[in-house]
């Protein structure tokens, strides 16, 4: 067995690449090595640690193969490693980001994965199961972050660090919301003389977000897990738009039904046309959420943000926006 490093370091902060996440590499042999010899020091090496592969590399420390313990088992003692080793294995190269190296382990289910750097020599291993584990917090962070709630945030980070981690986002939420106000603004003379309006205002932006939020969350997960790969963007933007209009349908039936009714209890003269228009508000509304919803992760990615950070954020703007603006417009154009 080759000597190892007697320490490689971990990173005290979050996992950026994989070599944070590094552990020494055991059990490696040279080529030559028996699977007697090989089963001789492994019996010493594991009372101390988890062995699952037998890994082989020349004289320059570079990784040529993997050997696994089922086929050791099977193999005579006199046999030699580089005769049943698995040739060309896969290695993570050590400067690897995290979120590259989650995408491949989903894909892989590997048990552990070995590390080498930029001359392909072993230099270190990571278990599969430490990469599904940042896996899932990051993947459980992304519901923080769309709101502006940093990953590096736990429940025992005093109140002042949790301050200034959140407040700034608060305050970008409310120049947003501005935004939103200064739509209805626009629409003030509607408002006054058909008040009947504001009462479904908020069931308007409600609907919209729900379904921006739907596809803002299976946009992140599909680039967390890799899914979403070149070419398949414009499709993924079709889709969302094409739920968002039979949902925005579907939805937009029952909500006119209840503005129809709920017209008729006020004695408003125009029933039929106010459900008329929040069926076909609704509608436009959630196709645009759709749209934004998957849009705007894209667009964070590509301009070389994170596409999670403060997404509902901005999603919460253009929902609100969108499904105000097109409501009180189609108000405004059927009813006056």
């Amino acid at each position: 067995m080759t000597d190892q490093p007697a320490h490689i370091a971990r990173s005290d902060e979050d996992p950026q690449i994989v070599a944070d996440l590094m552990s020494p590499a055991l059990a490696v042999f040279g080529p030559q090595t028996t699977v007697a010899e090989a089963t001789e020091a492994l019996r010493e090496l594991t009372r101390a640690a988890t062995v699952t592969y037998c890994y082989v590399i020349d004289e320059a420390g570079k990784l040529i193969g993997v050997v696994v313990m089922r086929d050791m088992l099977l193999a005579t003692p006199d046999t030699r490693l580089d005769a049943i080793m698995l040739k060309d294995p896969f290695s993570f190269p050590q400067d690897c980001k995290l979120e590259d190296a989650l995408k491949t382990a989903a894909a892989k289910h590997f048990p552990v994965y070995p590390i080498a750097d930029g001359e392909g020599r072993l230099v270190g291993l990571v278990r599969g199961e430490e990469l599904f584990r940042n896996q899932a917090i990051e993947i459980s962070a992304q519901s923080g972050k769309m709101v502006g709630v940093d990953k590096e945030e736990r429940l025992a980070t005093p109140l002042p660090r949790s301050l200034r981690l959140r407040h700034p986002w608060l305050q970008i939420n409310l120049v947003t919301a501005f935004v939103a106000a200064g739509v209805v603004g626009t629409f003030e003379d509607t408002l006054s003389q058909l008040v009947i309006l504001a009462v479904f205002l908020p069931v308007m932006a409600g609907q919209a977000g729900n379904t921006g939020c739907q596809a803002l969350a299976v946009t992140l997960r599909g680039m967390t897990l890799g899914e979403l790969s070149p070419g398949k963007a414009t499709g993924l933007v079709f889709k969302e738009a094409g739920l968002g209009f039979f949902n925005g349908f579907l939805v937009g039936i029952t909500a006119g039904l209840g503005m129809f009714v709920y017209a008729t209890l006020q004695h408003s003269d125009h029933p039929y046309k106010l459900g008329f228009v929040v069926m076909i508000a609704m509608t436009i509304s959630c196709i645009a959420a759709g749209i934004a919803g998957a849009v705007i992760p894209l667009t964070l990615k590509k301009l070389g943000a994170d596409p999670a950070t403060a997404s509902s954020i901005f999603l919460t703007t253009a929902t609100d926006v969108a499904s105000m603006g097109i409501f009180l417009t189609l108000a405004t154009l059927l009813l006056f």
